[in-house]
């Protein structure tokens, strides 16, 4: 998957620097032109709003972790823990392709926190493929969902995000089960709490820092990486990671911040980020 994604940023790092022929170094130093053919966002939005692949990584997370928890349920005994599955919300359970493409169709190609706060409330996310059913499973064999999400849109963003899972009809919709951090991306505390009566089977995530805080390394590329491979093992075993080529921790690696504002010396960076390795033939 980092694969495919290096692919997504390289392409449309490449497509900046091709497309416009002899404007092409203009276009690396500049915004989206009036048309926004030039926006970085273009193939990463195009892959989340049509690619097959990209809804099947979703099928095939959610039955990797179904096949975890029909595991742990056949061999739980008597005085075991309850079992658990913690689970992020945007981009892992539920998908913001309606926002995605507002920002491409208004060439705006950063992630945009005015317009995020202006889009959340109207309910138009949509359930991730293999979601629902996954997590029904759960709640019909007695494996309890926690969700845990970071978000803030003021006084009623706890409420905006209830919301979704109840549009959705996704199970354990109440409060004893979502947990909305308004002040931080830092899930942890709150993990660590419900492992204390749970014992977690999986953890899904869109994010390297939905599954533990360690992955959250700012400015450091090649350190982010290292530790995950540390971790290999865990993943697709306790930690079921979901595609994201546009959004979250892995650009604080390369800015330093999750969110880096639109600037012409930001998208240079993320060139010099999509040609980290290049072939300098002709």
């Amino acid at each position: 998957m980092m694969k495919t994604v290096y692919r997504l940023l390289a392409a449309s790092a490449m497509s900046m620097a091709f497309t416009f022929g002899a404007h092409a170094q203009d276009a690396n130093t500049r915004g989206p032109s009036g048309d926004g053919v030039d926006n970085a966002l273009i193939q990463a939005v195009a892959w989340k709003q049509t690619a097959a692949e990209y809804r099947a990584l979703y099928h095939q997370g959610f039955n990797v972790a179904r096949m975890h928890v029909q595991a742990a349920l056949a061999k739980r005994k008597e005085g075991d823990k309850p079992l658990a599955v913690l689970a992020d919300m945007d981009d892992t359970i539920l998908l913001p392709l309606e926002y995605w493409g507002h920002l491409v169709a208004h060439n705006t190609d950063y992630f945009d926190d005015a317009v995020w706060d202006r889009w959340i409330p109207t309910n138009g996310v949509v359930a991730a493929p293999g979601a629902k059913d996954f997590l029904d499973f759960c709640a019909k064999n007695g494996v309890e969902v926690y969700y845990v999400t970071s978000r803030e849109q003021g006084e009623k963003t706890y409420d905006y995000a209830m919301g979704h899972l109840k549009h959705l009809n996704y199970p354990f919709a109440d409060d004893d089960h979502l947990t909305v951090l308004r002040d931080t991306s830092n899930k942890e505390k709150k993990q660590n709490e419900i492992m204390e009566t749970f014992d977690v089977v999986v953890f899904l995530g869109d994010n390297l820092n939905d599954f533990r805080r360690k992955y959250y390394i700012k400015g450091d590329v090649d350190g982010r990486i290292a530790q995950m491979e540390a971790d290999r093992d865990l993943f697709g075993t306790q930690y079921i990671l979901f595609p994201n080529p546009t959004d979250g921790h892995w650009l604080a690696a390369i800015f330093g911040e999750s969110e880096p504002p639109a600037s012409d010396a930001n998208r240079l960076k993320m060139k010099e980020a999509a040609t980290k390795t290049a072939w300098d033939g002709k």
